[in-house]
């Protein structure tokens, strides 16, 4: 039996949420709540219960229902959000039930990224994202989808409109991956010049809402939107900041996480997330003050884990200190001495002096900057690091040969001297000098 869905715009919504035992299902109410106001729905009423699993027809069970679409009728409301993710056939049986339009946590979360981006490379990995979603809910009954086409022009094998959906709905995903493929190349471009530069890539990670951007923007000055809302930016911002002993790193700002991210979006952000895979240190930024705020960390390594950046070395910056009361900014270290976490508060700027010292201690010790001596058969050498970009200033001396001012990763120096096979050893103590 076919059905037209209801069309009204649903701006004013009815939250469902179901309280699961600990374990996959579990969602967190407050932060749902906080999805739908960021999303820009008002919501007039709430539904929650306990159930030890789904129901498989509707999710939330026939008595629930009848109690949805009693508060639908009272408030005159035309949307219900679920705080869990939805099959395409519990979506379809409670659309059937309530005449109302339907939406899941994945729904939400993607209409929210769908209102954040602003990029060229954002918005096309929102809708590749929106695409492949829709495209498990293309077994929607309606009446549109059963007519099949014919007319002057358009005879032929009877296409029914649900298959014309599907085929177009392909055809834009293969056209969007053939956009986001020239995109992603050219970040891969821009990521390997700054390798070649040794410019430290510093990548701010951390969930939603945790003060990634107001931190940002403090310490690069920069005027990324930064609000009190879950994903408040969305576009992967790059600045380059002074760092003591370092010299200068590259800062990129990417996305919040959240509990249970929608696989899809992960997929669609690959790219963006590399620019965490691919850095030198992951600054975590966490909201110390957080009820969830384990929680929140758990979420944050797992989808570190997925992109495959959970081995690349973190930093944990404890944010805003100044609603604990009695937090002062200090940095806590390992058995070894190294910089482990560094408690801050970004918005009335406490702890950015001892911030930098970490970034310079924990980036300082990676790189190589110094003056070296190359005499005229070390030109094989010297072509490499100028290959690299690592060469900052030169000198030519009386007799021929060459000071060279160097700023690269050890690591880099180390294989250029293998390249050019040069015994490292003659290297370790650097020749400083005055530059005239």
């Amino acid at each position: 039996m076919f059905f037209e869905r209801p069309d009204h715009g649903g701006e004013t919504a009815i939250l469902v949420h179901i309280d699961f035992p600990e374990g996959a299902n579990r969602e967190d109410l407050s932060e749902f709540q906080e999805l739908v106001i960021s999303a820009g729905a008002e919501p007039v009423g709430l539904v929650t219960t306990k159930r030890a699993k789904p129901d498989a027809k509707t999710f939330i069970g026939k008595g629930k229902v009848e109690e949805i679409a009693a508060l639908l009728r009272l408030h005159d409301a035309h949307l219900v959000i679920f705080n869990h993710a939805l099959t395409p056939s519990q979506e379809r049986n409670l659309e059937k039930e309530l005449q109302a339009r339907v939406l899941d946590r994945t729904g939400l979360i993607l209409d929210i990224f769908a209102q954040r981006a602003r990029t060229h490379e954002g918005k096309l990995q929102v809708e590749l994202a929106q695409l492949e979603y829709q495209s498990t809910r293309l077994v929607r009954g309606w009446t549109h989808l059963e007519r099949q086409k014919g007319g002057i022009g358009l005879r032929g094998p009877g296409e029914t409109q649900l298959e014309t959906d599907r085929r177009l709905l392909r055809e834009r995903v293969k056209n969007i991956h053939a956009r986001l493929d020239k995109v992603h190349a050219q970040r891969d471009q821009n990521r390997r010049a700054r390798k070649r530069s040794a410019i430290p890539g510093v990548a701010i990670v951390g969930y939603t809402n945790a003060g990634k951007s107001t931190l940002f923007n403090t310490l690069t000055s920069a005027e990324v939107y930064a609000a009190d809302q879950l994903f408040a930016t969305l576009d992967p911002t790059l600045r380059r900041l002074a760092i003591d002993n370092v010299g200068e790193i590259v800062l990129a700002d990417t996305v919040g996480f959240i509990r249970h991210l929608p696989h899809k979006l992960v997929e669609a952000f690959q790219a963006t997330l590399q620019e965490a895979a691919e850095a030198d240190l992951l600054m975590h930024v966490i909201d110390c003050a957080a009820a969830e705020r384990e929680g929140n960390i758990q979420q944050v390594e797992l989808v570190l884990k997925e992109i495959e950046a959970d081995s690349v070395p973190q930093l944990r910056v404890y944010n805003k200190i100044d609603l604990l009361g009695h937090a002062q900014p200090r940095i806590d270290r390992d058995d070894q001495g190294r910089p482990v976490a560094v408690w801050v508060s970004a918005q009335q700027r406490l702890g950015l002096d001892l911030l930098a010292q970490a970034l310079s201690e924990l980036l300082g010790s990676e790189l190589y900057c110094g003056d070296i001596l190359l005499h005229p058969a070390d030109a094989r050498l010297r072509a490499i690091l100028y290959e690299l970009g690592a060469v900052q200033q030169e000198r030519c001396e009386e007799n021929g040969d060459m000071v060279v001012a160097l700023r690269l990763q050890l690591q880099d120096f180390k294989r250029a001297l293998s390249r050019a096979g040069v015994d490292e050893q003659r290297f370790l103590t650097p020749v400083r000098e005055a530059w005239h």
